[in-house]
């Protein structure tokens, strides 16, 4: 029986010729990941097993991006936390303030996660590297811990759902219309501990960050991991960051996929999930009524990257936000956040009244930097609506992709670009 390309990634780390979906393994570890809300939890637990040694120091990273700089008493505690561990175990990815970005854009920026890697991470979000052909996957703090002592962590083998994309994407149409187009298709749970495998010609079409945007929200349809096959857009990513080798996956032309859906990508419409689930989406030509907006979140690890700056500052030069708004710009890191400096775009956001912060996730989890009050809305590329999910529990957040968010910010309704 022939392996999709998770199967196959999961096979080789566990030193095994073939594994099947529902099957218990034990894979070794390329890196694991926490962040200063999660590593906390992992330290106490490493420490409590009598750990004296992470298995790798080079294998391991800690990015604070959460609650960093820190936003009150609290977050400065876990923030030191996670400091004294990683000089105590000369941890060499450590990324604290003025050096950190949002983790999920940070560590392929930094080339620390390459193809056919297998990764975990103490965030849901860690699938976000299957854009670069790799297993990633989100654990919990113990499973963390557990990784960092030993360098290895137990799976239940996925089995696996593939997209097919064909065509490709219209104007002001990115890779959140996409994901937020699958998962109003087959629902939150509609990949429930599968893997998606993105297939097709429509993929050399898609840029990095469109694959990046696409597997990150991969856990939004419930799912272990997204990934994508390597391709030359793959290669000339890696090429340069990526300092240590790594191997290419392909599914077997025989590979077991539980379902097949077929996504024209030419057909998809700027997309946006209403209150207060993910799946709950709706094109922007489908909203007959005007939906008042108080917030535009632009940003995240969703859609942080330079290419989301690039569309808000295309669609919000020469004009201005609609009086009543507040749109709140955070490039992913502090790369990002220069060249935004060196195209212009600040001046750009800034002259159309927004504010641009630090590289933080604060808002989209409501940490800080843009809490909404109660009866609030919000248009965020975020990637969870959730009650509560941004501050108020009756405060509403629509998710959407920066050119939609940026059009929806000057016309103070949502709004197509």
């Amino acid at each position: 029986m022939g392996m999709t390309m998770t199967q196959k990634i999961l096979a080789a780390h566990a030193g095994l010729d073939q594994v099947e979906a529902g099957q218990l393994i034990e894979a070794q570890l390329d890196m694991v990941l926490g962040n200063d809300i999660t590593s906390p939890v992992a330290i106490k637990e490493f420490e409590k097993y009598g750990f004296d040694q992470v298995f790798d120091p080079g294998k391991v990273a800690m990015v604070m991006d959460h609650f960093a700089p820190n936003k009150d008493i609290k977050a400065a505690q876990q923030c030191k936390a996670c400091r004294t561990f990683a000089c105590a175990k000369n941890i060499e990815h450590f990324y604290d303030v003025g050096e950190m970005g949002i983790e999920h854009a940070l560590l392929p920026e930094k080339g620390i996660v390459a193809p056919g890697e297998c990764i975990i991470g103490a965030d849901s979000h860690t699938c976000t590297y299957g854009a670069l052909a790799a297993f990633s996957t989100g654990v919990g703090s113990t499973d963390m811990a557990a990784g960092m002592a030993t360098g290895k962590c137990w799976f239940k083998v996925p089995g696996a759902i593939r997209f097919v994309l064909e065509g490709t994407l219209a104007p002001n149409v990115s890779g959140k219309d996409v994901i937020l187009h699958i998962i109003g298709r087959i629902g939150v749970d509609g990949a429930l501990y599968r893997s998606m495998e993105f297939v097709g010609d429509g993929v050399a079409s898609l840029s990095m960050d469109d694959r990046l945007t696409i597997c990150n929200m991969a856990i939004e349809a419930g799912a272990k991991n997204g990934i994508f096959e390597v391709d030359d857009v793959t290669r000339a990513y890696v090429k340069g960051r990526v300092q240590h080798e790594y191997r290419e996956y392909r599914a077997d032309a025989d590979a077991v996929y539980e379902q097949t859906y077929t996504i024209d990508l030419s057909t998809i419409k700027p997309t946006v999930a209403f209150p207060h689930l993910p799946e709950n989406t709706k094109t922007v030509d489908e909203i007959t009524e005007p939906i008042a907006i108080d917030q535009v979140v632009i940003g995240s690890c969703t859609n942080g990257r330079i290419s989301d700056m690039e569309a808000a500052a295309r669609i919000l030069k020469g004009k201005h936000i609609a009086k009543g708004v507040r749109c709140i710009i955070i490039p992913a890191t502090q790369s990002i956040y220069k060249e935004c400096i060196r195209r212009g775009y600040m001046d750009i956001f800034i002259d159309a009244g927004c504010v641009v912060s630090t590289p933080t996730c604060g808002p989209c989890l409501g940490g800080y930097m843009g809490i909404l009050a109660e009866g609030e809305r919000c248009v965020a590329t975020t990637n969870r609506n959730f009650v509560g999910r941004m501050g108020h529990v009756d405060s509403e957040v629509y998710l959407a992709s920066p050119a939609t968010a940026a059009a929806s910010a000057i016309a103070g309704v949502i709004a197509a670009a």
